[in-house]
């Protein structure tokens, strides 16, 4: 009796497989474009940033000395950039100073910082230029970028000293 029920359920899953592949796929007009037909257009950003590339960026004075770094950026809410929150001090995060900046008094520079120390490194190239000039951000690209861009400054300037950053007020994100 066993035998002779899974004889038949084998003769049923036969049959049923074999309607199932006899059936042919219908065609439908309402099908999504195709990921080539999807990529057919593209948008081009030619010289703009990467947000995500700002974060960590350094920033330096005009004596070209390293005063620290941008950690955030936070936009109103038209999605403008109005402060650039910089860390000052610290070692690997520890001990960092939080500062917020207005966005527009920082200038952007795409060239090295020029070494300026006074001993001798032997395996350091000559930077293109030096940092020079207020930091009035009025002029956010110091220098055209090349055309195969890395997508974000080398680094910025601010008109102010370490010092005077760590002197500043702390910044805090509000719960």
């Amino acid at each position: 009796m066993l035998i002779k029920s899974i004889a038949a359920g084998l003769a049923g899953t036969a049959l049923i497989a074999t309607v199932a592949f006899a059936q042919s796929p219908t065609a439908t007009t309402d099908k999504a474009p195709t990921a080539a037909a999807a990529t057919a257009t593209t948008t081009t950003a030619s010289g703009d940033w990467r947000a995500s590339k700002m974060s960590g960026l350094k920033v330096y004075n005009e004596a070209n000395e390293n005063i620290g770094s941008v950690n955030d950026l936070l936009m109103d809410k038209s999605g403008n950039i109005k402060i650039a929150v910089i860390g000052v001090g610290g070692f690997l995060g520890m001990g960092e100073h939080l500062v917020a900046v207005p966005y527009e008094k920082l200038k952007f520079v795409n060239e090295a910082v020029a070494y300026t120390g006074a001993g001798t490194n032997p395996g350091a190239k000559p930077a293109a230029s030096t940092t020079t000039g207020a930091a009035t951000g009025t002029d956010k690209t110091a220098t055209a970028a090349p055309s195969g861009s890395k997508w974000y400054p080398d680094h910025a300037v601010f008109n102010a000293s370490k010092d005077e950053l760590k002197n500043m007020p702390e910044f805090k994100y509000s719960e």
